[in-house]
């Protein structure tokens, strides 16, 4: 499952864009440090954006990704068939994630590394859980459901990619999460291999 994520894109993009969703966006805690990011893995920290004010603003912050699990292990991805999220959820901002496969060439020890993007756009948003935890603090998870036929030859679970057009929907809990959390359909990922 991914467990590695990408973000390029300029904080100023964000804004510009994240305007045309008709939602405030404000930085509580100040402008963040936004360089550029081939490589964000877990316990790294990364951009959200989650609901604020009740739902009259949203607020971009920085945060760890994934918190300890009952047993010590990461919870970096989370399940989200069949479940519902009344509160916690937040936009993940990316504009790439990695899956792993075993070597097409069998001299090599290291799984081929895959990059997806979304087709025509600069950046996206994965659907995510965010929390305090008592021993890391605020932390997220990203949701994963059913692959989607971009995703299937590579892997059997895929992160939730939003559109622009779902962003402020899914900072709703009033929208049902089932309505979002879904594959995208064919050709609407691009992948490329990068290692």
């Amino acid at each position: 499952m991914c467990n590695e994520q990408r973000r390029r894109i300029a904080l100023g993009q964000v804004r510009e864009d994240w305007s045309q969703i008709r939602i405030p966006l404000i930085f509580p805690e100040g402008i963040p440090n936004f360089e550029p990011l081939d490589s964000i893995r877990i316990t790294d920290r990364n951009a959200i954006i989650r609901a604020a004010d009740e739902g009259e603003r949203a607020e971009l912050v920085m945060r760890r990704w994934s918190w300890p699990g009952p047993r010590g292990k990461p919870v970096y991805n989370y399940r989200s068939e069949g479940r519902e999220f009344p509160r916690g959820r937040c936009l993940i901002v990316a504009d790439g994630f990695y899956e792993f496969t075993a070597p097409a060439d069998p001299s090599k020890t290291r799984k081929d590394k895959w990059l997806f993007t979304l087709s025509g756009a600069d950046w996206f948003c994965i659907a995510g859980l965010w929390r305090t935890d008592a021993e890391v603090g605020e932390a997220y998870t990203m949701l994963t459901c059913a692959p989607g036929p971009d995703v299937a030859p590579y892997h059997d679970r895929q992160v939730v990619v939003l559109g622009r057009k779902d962003w402020g929907r899914w900072l709703d809990p009033a929208v049902p999460a089932a309505d979002l959390l879904q594959p995208l359909p064919a050709g609407s990922l691009d992948v490329a291999q990068v290692g």
